[in-house]
């Protein structure tokens, strides 16, 4: 891990405790982000950047969130270095003394650096085509001003929604006979205010006020317009299939441009459908269309990926109950299941047309491991067949060769240092390269977590989890236990890579028992393992790891669940101080850390 004092950063084997400074021209460093990149992506697991200034200005660091909204995190002194926590796809721009926007960078899997100086150019997004074909469209007000590429101007003045305006998107059809603008509605006020009792820089409190919605509030509505270039006059869409957004993207046209798509999440992710509009007459039609009862995982599982020319696509549903990519011919409106079985796919890598195969990763594919573990597979996208890429019993990380013939692979678990091996592009093992030793670690008495699992609330299904023993524990020794929640419904929490050290470790080195579980209303597993969280959070899984910490302890007797805490920060704030007012005979006492306790006001 990485740390800064006095103005250097350095880095830290937690392995063997040996110290260097980190110099940021070595590898690590981060890439810049194109500038058109302005909000954070899906979260992945934790990392860190470190922030390093070699510019001859003081810089400051701001996180910019999903909306794309920064907040600053600190600033920077000429020569210095801040060492930031962060998760993989956050993004962070940085910004100099005068507040112009210099860099953006992003986080990985792995520790990352960000050196600033006076040479930075960010890179710009991967060349295209130009998105309107040498068209040049400006705002005007509620209007567009157009000129085409030989010169010709019209002014398209849009009839709009009471309190609406134009945004300024634009983007012309491939026939260049039809224009799509975007209308926005913006949401309602909603002012919270909260008063600072102690600034640093004066006496007296400071009242500060911010927008905030809430459930029910009036959000932000965003339409797709109709502008058709040739007869210059407006084409009225029909708006019945898409009447509530919560968001509509992705807008493209059809190749014929006498169509154009989007994809549409309806205000309580409830409803998601690709909508597909006649440019001529202005109907709308769904292509998919997909409701369910409780909700859509749309942050973490939505895919969509058009095929052969836009007449199929790639579409991830959980609908049998497990998350699974379909295959969608939209010109037949027919859809055949790609993946299938009783595990999730965690994520797409890559599409390959040409070969009619998907790469990607899964969790739960072996019935013998941790439902956790991540593995690796390619999939025939016409045939279903699938050829798994890792086997072993862990998490697991692949690097392709440039030829994708081979890949490296490392795998590992809570309680196993990381493996690497060669495997084909058939999955056969061909070379262990290493096992890391962890003999060194042992003679010091580290205690590696026991991983466990037990039945949940329903006498069926596995609840996993590991605990934390103190490294001087003796047998026959009783000591109370504390459980280190954070129960939020975005993922799943219990970690699964190997670590020397982490933070719960310094809790047990203190005289507890530590453990970490992840309950039902959690991600990555079954639907209906995930559904429980559903107008439900305050179960927080709670049963579940009631039921996990008495099995735990019929194992392991040296658990005293007479002396039972539980604590946690934001959703896990949430997490412990419920976990107190509903099983208050179990839990004896909590800590809670900047919880959202209240759910009307927010999540």
């Amino acid at each position: 891990f990485a740390c800064t004092r006095d103005g250097k950063a350095y880095l830290i084997d937690r392995k063997s405790s040996k110290v260097e400074a980190l110099d940021p021209s070595q590898p690590t460093p981060l890439d810049l982000v194109p500038s058109q990149a302005r909000r954070s992506g899906r979260q992945g697991g934790e990392t860190r950047i470190v922030f390093v200034n070699q510019s001859a200005t003081e810089v400051e660091v701001f996180w910019v969130n999903t909306d794309g909204q920064v907040r600053s995190y600190g600033k920077v002194a000429v020569g210095g270095s801040h060492s930031q926590h962060t998760f993989a796809g956050h993004l962070w721009l940085v910004r100099d003394a005068a507040g112009k926007d210099i860099a953006y960078f992003m986080g990985e899997a792995t520790l990352g650096v960000a050196r600033i100086d006076a040479k930075l150019q960010p890179q710009e997004a991967e060349s295209r085509p130009p998105r309107n074909q040498g068209w040049q469209v400006r705002r005007d007000g509620n209007a567009l001003e157009i000129t085409s590429p030989k010169g010709a101007k019209q002014r398209a003045e849009f009839t709009l929604e009471e309190g609406s305006h134009l945004t300024g998107y634009s983007l012309v059809s491939p026939n260049q006979r039809y224009l799509i603008a975007e209308q926005r509605t913006p949401a309602d006020p909603h002012p919270v205010t909260f008063v600072e009792s102690s600034p640093s820089d004066q006496v007296q409190p400071k009242v500060h006020t911010f927008d905030y919605l809430k459930p029910g509030d009036k959000i932000r509505h965003d339409r797709y317009l109709l502008w058709d270039l040739s007869r210059k006059r407006q084409i009225a869409v029909d708006n019945a299939l898409f009447p509530n957004p919560w968001s509509i993207s992705d807008a493209m046209w059809e190749d014929d441009g006498d169509h154009f798509r989007f994809l549409y999440n309806q205000r309580g992710h409830q409803v998601m459908r690709l909508i597909r509009v006649e440019a001529k007459s202005g109907t709308a039609e769904a292509a998919i269309n997909e409701e369910c009862e409780t909700f859509f995982d749309w942050s973490q599982k939505r895919f969509l990926r058009h095929l052969e020319g836009g007449s199929k696509a790639i579409w991830a549903s959980e609908r049998d109950g497990w998350n699974h990519l379909y295959l969608y011919d939209l010109e037949k409106g027919r859809a055949k299941q790609i993946t299938k079985g009783e595990w999730v796919v965690r994520g797409v890598d890559r599409v390959d047309e040409e070969a009619g195969e998907i790469h990607f990763r899964a969790m739960g594919v072996y019935p013998d491991q941790d439902p956790y573990h991540v593995h690796f597979g390619v999939v025939d996208i016409k045939g279903g067949k699938v050829r798994w890429l890792t086997a072993g019993d862990g998490t697991n990380e692949i690097t392709p060769s440039p030829d994708r013939a081979y890949n490296l692979v490392k795998y590992e678990r809570v309680d196993l240092p990381p493996v690497h091996e060669i495997r084909d592009d058939k999955g056969k093992l061909l070379l262990e390269l290493t096992r890391a030793d962890w003999a060194p670690l042992k003679e010091l008495g580290w205690r590696a977590p026991v991983r466990f699992s037990a039945k949940g609330r329903d006498s069926r299904t596995d609840i996993w989890g590991y605990l934390l023993f103190p490294s001087w524990m003796q047998a026959g020794q009783s000591l109370p236990v504390i459980e280190s929640i954070y129960a939020g419904p975005h993922g799943h929490h219990v970690p699964k890579d190997f670590q020397a050290w982490r933070q719960e470790r310094e809790l047990a080195e203190l005289g507890f028992i530590v453990a970490k579980i992840d309950g039902m209303g959690t991600n990555w597993r079954s639907k209906a393992f995930h559904d429980v969280c559903h107008k439900n959070l305050g179960d927080g899984g709670c049963p579940d790891r009631i039921l996990w910490l008495r099995q735990a302890a019929a194992k392991h007797p040296e658990m005293d669940l007479t002396r039972v805490g539980i604590y946690g920060g934001s959703a896990g704030g949430q997490n412990a101080l419920r976990a107190m007012l509903a099983h208050g005979d179990f839990y004896k006492a909590a800590a809670a850390d900047c919880g959202c306790h209240d759910n009307r006001m927010d999540k």
